[in-house]
C-alpha cells in the first residue's frame, strides 16, 4: 500500500460500476503522526459499521442524522455498505481492524452534484480524518463526473464547517432554520491543490516526528 504523503491525489481512470476499486486503498497519516488504512467500503463491512455506530456518542449521532439513532437496521446497513463506487461511494478509515471514520457521497439523481457526509468516532475527532476523507471523496467523485458537493450541517457544528472551509475548495454556505446548507465545486484548483499539498507536508512532518 502507498502512503498518502507519497503520491498525488490524482488517480488514473474511474472505476467501473460494482467493481471494487482496490486501487483506492491506501495508507494515510494525520497531523498527529498516526497512520491508518483508508479504503472503499465493502458489503462485508456491515458488522464493523454497526459496531462503529453503536460506539458513537448521542451527540455525534445527532449531528450526523439530525435525530437520535442508536443503531442501524439491517436495511440501513445494506444500503450503506452496498455502493456502486461511481454514483455512490463510501470510504472507511481503519486502525488495527477497527473502523474509526466513514465518509461518503451520493449522487443526486442523474445530476453532476452529490451530497457528502462524514462521521468520525468520538475518540478520533479533531485529528484531520474529515479532511482526509474529503480529499479522497472529491478526487474519486471528480473522476466519476461529479462536479459539485453539497452538504447540510447544524448551525453550531463548527468542526464540520472547519472541514469544508479548510479544504481549499471555494465553499458557499447559507443558514436557514438553524441548518447550514453548504455547496462547493470540487474541480481541482491551484488553491485546493495547494491546501492538499500543505496538509501532506504537515502530516509527513508529524509522521517523521512520531518515528523519532
Amino acid at each position: 500500500m502507498i502512503d498518502l504523503t507519497d503520491r498525488p491525489l490524482r488517480a488514473t481512470g474511474a472505476p467501473r460500476p460494482w467493481v471494487y476499486p482496490s486501487h483506492l486503498t491506501t495508507r494515510v497519516t494525520t497531523g498527529h503522526g498516526v497512520t491508518y488504512q483508508l479504503r472503499p467500503i465493502r458489503p462485508d463491512d456491515a458488522e464493523i459499521l454497526q459496531h462503529f455506530h453503536e460506539g458513537l456518542s448521542p451527540d455525534s449521532v445527532f449531528r450526523r442524522y439530525f435525530s437520535l439513532h442508536p443503531s442501524l437496521s439491517a436495511a440501513e446497513l445494506d444500503h450503506l455498505t452496498n455502493v456502486d463506487y461511481v454514483d455512490r461511494l463510501a470510504f472507511i478509515i481503519i486502525e488495527h481492524g477497527e473502523l474509526v471514520a466513514v465518509g461518503r457521497y451520493d449522487r443526486i439523481e442523474t445530476s453532476d452534484r452529490a451530497e457528502v457526509a462524514f462521521l468520525v468516532s468520538d475518540h478520533y475527532q479533531h485529528q484531520g480524518l474529515g479532511l482526509l476523507l474529503l480529499d479522497h471523496l472529491a478526487q474519486a467523485a471528480w473522476e466519476c463526473g461529479i462536479t459539485t458537493f453539497v452538504a447540510e450541517t447544524q448551525a453550531d457544528n463548527r468542526a464540520m464547517m472547519g472541514v469544508f472551509r479548510n479544504s481549499g475548495f471555494p465553499v458557499t454556505a447559507r443558514l436557514e432554520d438553524e441548518i447550514i446548507y453548504v455547496r462547493f465545486p470540487i474541480a481541482p484548483t491551484p488553491e485546493s491543490e495547494a491546501a492538499q499539498e500543505a496538509r501532506r507536508r504537515r502530516w509527513a512532518a508529524a509522521r517523521a516526528a512520531a518515528l523519532r
